[in-house]
């Protein structure tokens, strides 16, 4: 397996085709418009410029690992002869089903579809497909370049030869891959995104402030991050869907977000991709705090 694409050129899909071209695998980088696909592409370059910097690659490294990398504007053309598919859209339930009924009728019969998704059912997505068995959840930690971890998620029908190529196709990337299996939020978000909701409802019941819970959770708990400064790292939006996954699939009250992660996101105040979010992180109030105007 060598051909592969992927599907979105944002935070994780860029991540994604950074890994792949850096392993020798050649790398069709998907995206509606050429801007996108640009700001991924240089956004992959600076994280290569790092790395050179670091000692950790060459520069012949570098160039390589852009050379095998195709910006592709349309989904027919990126995915002519690849054996592998990975899908890093949005975390949204029905542009992932449509992406997948489209990737069915354009790939060929073999191609393994995979997705990145962090919480929505793989068995809901091979079902838009005519090989179920061939649909798998890659489920990648960001920064992707640098996170270890890999989730393996089996779908209901997904192959045992299928669930043993990628695995070993993590192995091939130098990542740890953990096979799991289909039930909303998988592991690591099922576990992670019920302590930022805490973290959230912690600061709603004005127990503490932004700074001094995550101050807690790193010194305390030994966390590199605390869970709020995570949670905007991640995407307070990102955080409420994945929620709201994990709601609607086990209709268990202790996975309802917070209010204020509800305000928040109606307020677009989603984190670092917006500039602000449990802290401000425009050039003049870098790291402030700024969630207080939500508790009221």
């Amino acid at each position: 397996m060598k051909n592969i694409a992927i599907i979105g050129a944002g935070t994780m899909g860029n991540g994604i085709a950074h890994v792949f071209a850096q392993n020798n695998y050649k790398v069709n980088l998907i995206d509606i418009t050429q801007a996108s696909l640009d700001k991924g592409i240089a956004t992959i370059t600076k994280n290569l410029d790092r790395m050179v910097a670091k000692d950790k690659i060459t520069e012949t490294d570098k160039t390589n690992t852009l050379a095998n990398i195709t910006l592709c504007t349309t989904l027919a053309e990126g995915v002519k002869n690849t054996e592998l598919v990975v899908e890093a859209a949005t975390e949204n339930v029905d542009l992932k089903l449509k992406i997948f009924k489209d990737l069915d009728a354009l790939c060929d019969a073999d191609t393994i579809l995979a997705t990145n998704t962090s919480s929505i059912s793989i068995t809901k997505i091979a079902a838009e497909t005519k090989r179920p068995d061939k649909v798998i959840g890659m489920h990648f930690m960001n920064p992707v370049p640098i996170m270890q971890l890999v989730e393996i998620i089996r779908g209901y029908n997904t192959s045992d030869a299928v669930t043993a190529t990628i695995m070993k196709v993590a192995t091939n990337l130098g990542k740890t891959p953990t096979e799991v299996n289909d039930y909303p939020g998988f592991v690591a978000n099922r576990i992670l995104m019920p302590m930022i909701n805490e973290a959230i409802e912690t600061l709603y019941n004005g127990v503490a402030g932004v700074s001094e819970i995550d101050t807690v959770m790193k010194l305390g708990m030994a966390h590199p991050m605390g869970p709020l400064q995570l949670a905007d790292f991640i995407g307070l939006d990102v955080c409420l869907s994945i929620l709201n996954v994990m709601y609607d699939g086990f209709k268990n009250p202790k996975y309802a977000p917070c209010p204020l992660l509800v305000n928040m996101v109606m307020a677009k105040k989603l984190g670092v991709k917006s500039g602000e979010g449990f802290y401000d992180y425009s050039a003049s109030r870098k790291a402030e705090k700024v969630a207080a105007q939500f508790l009221n």
